[in-house]
């Protein structure tokens, strides 16, 4: 297992590879400040997450890296996946899927006692 600082750099490195963004400028983005970026992405922005760590994941155990440069580069190849991936989806929706929304967006506030915003559905599924 990698200490946390490594861990912390790996999942940058794949970050950035399929956002565009580090995770800090990620949740910045977003307009985080404590909160957890992964619980304040969208499903889309999970999905390509997953797809971006799962690739990653297959990729160290074929070429099993030993030095963190080599962590680097497999992090960016599963990365790269996913943003291959973001890419094709925002070419044929003609917008961004890299989204400013966040769970907040969607908690009942409760000094209203009213939703801030309704969840978005797809339509006629």
């Amino acid at each position: 297992m990698y200490p946390y600082k490594d861990f912390a750099i790996l999942t940058n490195v794949l970050t950035q590879a399929w956002s565009g963004m580090t995770t800090g400028e990620y949740k910045k983005f977003k307009g985080l400040t404590k909160e957890n970026l992964r619980d304040n992405m969208t499903n889309i922005e999970l999905a390509l997450n997953t797809l971006a760590e799962v690739a990653t994941t297959e990729y160290s155990r074929q070429s099993n890296p030993k030095t963190m440069e080599e962590n680097k580069r497999v992090a960016r190849e599963g990365g790269d996946v996913a943003r291959e991936a973001r890419e094709t989806m925002e070419k044929r929706l003609g917008r961004s899927v890299v989204s400013k929304e966040r769970a907040s967006d969607y908690i009942l506030d409760a000094d209203k006692k009213e939703k801030k915003a309704e969840l978005p559905f797809e339509e006629n599924k």
